[in-house]
């Protein structure tokens, strides 16, 4: 029987809690059997925001996720040769799984949709999650480049896209955390207890990473 999967793509640069409680509340509003998180390897969009090396972002992701029997991480970006590009993730799980996909992102990813390599494939391929703050962005708002191929179905609370994939809008709990927080405290010498898991703290001291380096 296929499952509902969603994949979570992002930097995690580094992954801190606002990115694990998102998770769960989209996993179960969703009723996914299983989130994949997918660490980038070299992120098109953050070119120059200083980004440590994979196999430590990998690492640390494997660390937070491990406690959550329906979490798990992916290297297939990490392992892919150059940028990272989201279209190129989702064909690679299609043809490798026989499930429902469902991309997850957060809401100032997609406001750059537009940006993003073949944008308007992206949803010919699966069904979108937004995670949006509450407040932050009307149910009904898109980008200006996606609206004509997609019309807003109000029973399900969605934008229906002309493939007949769904792309939905859904706030999650506001956690203000952010991994620019995370790191300038972090190189500031001040605690990120209580918005990175212990055993990422732990990971980071461990390894001297985002220290100030002189």
């Amino acid at each position: 029987m296929a499952k509902r999967v969603g994949l979570f793509g992002g930097t995690f640069n580094p992954v801190h809690l606002g990115h694990l409680r998102g998770a769960e509340e989209i996993r179960e509003v969703f009723h996914l059997d299983e989130v994949i998180f997918v660490p980038s390897s070299i992120p098109p969009h953050k070119m120059t925001e200083r980004v440590i090396e994979a196999s430590h972002r990998l690492e640390m992701v494997r660390l937070a996720v491990s406690g959550n029997p329906y979490f798990s991480v992916s290297d297939v970006e990490i392992s892919r040769p150059g940028k990272s590009y989201s279209i190129e993730t989702i064909k690679y799980f299609l043809e490798k799984r026989q499930d429902a996909f469902f991309f997850i992102l957060g809401s100032d990813a997609f406001s750059d949709i537009e940006t993003w390599k073949e944008f308007q494939n992206l949803f010919l391929l699966c069904h979108f999650i937004v995670m949006t703050r509450p407040g932050s962005q009307k149910e009904h708002s898109l980008p200006r480049a996606l609206v004509p191929n997609f019309r807003y179905a109000s029973q399900e609370k969605a934008w229906v896209h002309v493939s007949g994939y769904m792309l939905y809008l859904k706030e999650i709990s506001f956690l203000d955390i952010s991994s620019t927080k995370v790191r300038e405290l972090i190189e500031k010498g001040r605690s990120v207890r209580y918005l990175i898991s212990p055993e990422v703290e732990t990971y980071i001291q461990e390894h001297s990473l985002y220290r100030r380096t002189s």
